[in-house]
């Protein structure tokens, strides 16, 4: 050591102990004075280890940072923002923290106070569940089906259905409230956490439960609180104990919603109509409060008087009027109209609508009513003898099909039969839908009127002349006709003949004159073997046109005969001319007869003109 004094550099005198040799080799001297000091100041260290929660002291703080010291040879710095759940932080405190690295590159201690507070309260946490136990949280904030709730650190789950026994509307009323829970589930795999609220208050309500249940009676009147509304009735606490009123015993009248009587929190008396001790359901009602609408119902109110009414539900059947404040009556759809074709009530009616009705109906001791519509317009049966006699003639509507006949309306309410055999003079008609359909408009005649039974019975054939009457003439025995095969039934076939006519023939006489087989849509002469007007049957002969030979040629078809003759008369009789213009318009195409054979008669009829005209002229000279 060296000094300067008066401009001059004075050396220091070193110790008389002074070991220069260990100077020389690098090697300082231990002295036990040195080992003294050193081991005083490891012994105000403590002894730590990484992953590890010690307490520590708050020794400085800034804007930032807050510096903590835990007894080691560094102390450790936390950011302030790990202290947010605790703004009035002060230097001091005393705070946990937890060892993540003893020292860093640059000799700095890492310590967490976050993770310190995860890592002790996962110990908290679990041991509140082994134990049972009840700890208090911070609710932070509310989440899709319930709230975040801060524990000991963590965030924990709280479902709404956890509560509080009853349901609640408004999540946000907890949001930042201290509140007391009970953990229910801890998922250790994923860090879940669930607590409850309910879970307190629940054995607390149970006692409560049984208490209120051992106290019950049926007929008993509480009040309560409407807790809660569905589609099939109401939810109503009686403090602390849960009963249901149904939607039927809401009120008296139809109820579509339990909605349009009570509201929710409302609080309301109930009568107990019925209990379960063992399962704790508790059936209320509300109407029963009040007196029955059919007690104070007009005590005046008879059958036959007219009232008017809200229809209040539309079913398959008919309709539900309310004629007084929860009193309704039935109205059948078969009293909506005196129309024998029941219809849907939806056809006549709809919900909320106001009809006047009869009552025909009323028993005060089932508390029934029927009702009537149709009472109120007139009964088209009442003159119906003058209406439709017998023999006048109408246009009715087909309406439906049986397989005996149809029946056609005349008027809304008043239906006749058309027999099957009453609909055509010629056609064989098998089922009424091959003769024409449903919603075709007809030409009748009333055959018969039965008022006491309601029956008409009605004819469309006879609205034209019997061509029958004039067929006995035209297919007399022994003539001949030609005509196509058009059905086949066993041994027997059906012949399609002129003016829209159909006669029989056994396959015995459909043998023809070269041996071969007739085939059906074939044309053929035949010979009249046998004609009755009254059963409307004409049997055909194609073998006696060969077998007779020369006796028939007087008898031939128009077509194949001469211009004169005394059948072309018969034939073009005004008789046999309107039925024929009337086959040639719809029959005759039906039954498929050949085009030629309407030519053949058009050509007949003109010659029958020109004969007459020559007649008229020989008289004349």
């Amino acid at each position: 050591m060296s000094s300067v004094e008066n401009n001059k550099v004075v050396f220091a005198e070193p110790p008389a102990d002074f070991d220069w040799e260990a100077l020389e080799s690098d090697k300082p001297a231990a002295s036990a004075e040195r080992d003294k000091v050193e081991k005083a100041y490891e012994d105000t260290l403590s002894s730590i280890s990484e992953k590890e929660v010690l307490m520590g002291t708050v020794v400085g703080m800034n804007k930032k940072e807050a510096v903590i010291n835990i007894g080691y040879k560094s102390e450790g710095v936390v950011p302030l923002s790990e202290f947010r759940y605790k703004p009035d932080l002060a230097i001091g405190d005393q705070v946990e923290v937890y060892i993540e690295k003893q020292e860093d590159k640059s000799g700095q201690m890492i310590i967490s106070h976050k993770t310190a507070r995860v890592h002790n309260a996962w110990i908290k946490v679990n041991g509140a569940m082994e134990r049972d136990e009840i700890i208090t949280g911070f609710v932070k904030c509310r989440t899709k089906g319930g709230l975040i709730v801060d524990v000991f650190g963590i965030e924990a789950f709280l479902p709404g259905s956890q509560i509080d026994v009853k349901p609640i509307r408004d999540y946000d009323q907890y949001v930042g409230k201290n509140m007391e829970f009970k953990v229910v589930k801890i998922n250790q795999e994923f860090k879940n956490v669930v607590v409850s609220h309910k879970a307190l208050i629940e054995a607390e309500i149970e006692a409560q439960k049984k208490q209120i249940i051992s106290g019950l009676e049926k007929g008993q009147v509480l009040e309560g609180t409407v807790k809660n509304i569905t589609s099939y009735g109401v939810f109503v606490d009686l403090g602390g104990v849960d009963g249901l009123i149904h939607i039927t015993d809401l009120s008296y009248g139809r109820v579509s919603h339990p909605e349009e009587v009570v509201q929710l929190d409302q609080k309301i008396n109930v009568v107990i109509l019925d209990f379960d001790d063992e399962k704790k359901r508790i059936a209320l009602g509300l109407k029963q409060l009040s007196p029955h609408p059919w007690d104070s119902l007009d005590p005046e109110m008879k059958a036959g008087d007219k009232v008017k009414g809200k229809v209040m539900v539309v079913t398959d059947y008919g309709a539900f009027v309310e004629v007084a404040p929860g009193v309704e009556g039935l109205l059948h759809v078969s009293e909506m109209s005196w129309s024998q074709h029941l219809r849907s009530p939806k056809d006549f009616l709809t919900e909320g609508q106001e009809v006047e009705v009869q009552i025909l109906n009323i028993d005060r001791e089932e508390r029934k009513m029927s009702l009537g519509m149709k009472q109120l317009t007139t009964d088209p049966w009442e003159d119906i003898e003058f209406k439709y006699p017998v023999g006048s003639r109408h246009t009715a509507k087909v309406r439906n099909f049986t397989h005996f006949g149809i029946f056609a309306e005349l008027e809304e309410g008043v239906d006749g039969l058309i027999h099957i055999s009453d609909l055509s003079w010629t056609k064989r008609v098998k089922h009424p839908s091959d003769f024409c359909k449903i919603g075709d408009e007809l030409e009748v005649q009333v055959l018969e009127v039965d008022k006491e039974n309601r029956r008409l019975s009605l004819g469309h054939k006879q609205v034209e002349e019997n061509p029958w009457e004039v067929f006995a003439d035209t297919f007399k025995v022994g003539s001949v006709h030609e005509g196509t095969l058009v059905a086949r039934s066993g041994n027997s076939f059906t012949v399609a003949l002129p003016y829209g006519v159909e006669g029989t023939v056994t396959l015995k006489n459909l043998k023809k004159q070269d041996g071969s087989k007739a085939a059906l849509e074939e044309k053929l002469p035949f010979v009249v073997t046998e004609f009755n007007a009254e059963a409307r049957r004409i049997v055909l002969s194609h073998t006696r046109t060969f077998e007779e030979g020369e006796d028939l040629a007087e008898h031939a078809p128009a077509g194949k005969r001469g211009r004169k003759g005394g059948d072309e008369a018969n034939a073009q009789s005004p008789s046999v001319r309107s039925i024929n213009e009337k086959v040639e318009k719809s029959t005759l195409g039906d039954l498929g007869v050949l085009s030629d054979l309407k030519h053949a008669m058009e050509d007949s009829e003109r010659d029958g003109r020109k004969a007459k005209g020559a007649q008229s002229d020989d008289a004349a000279e």
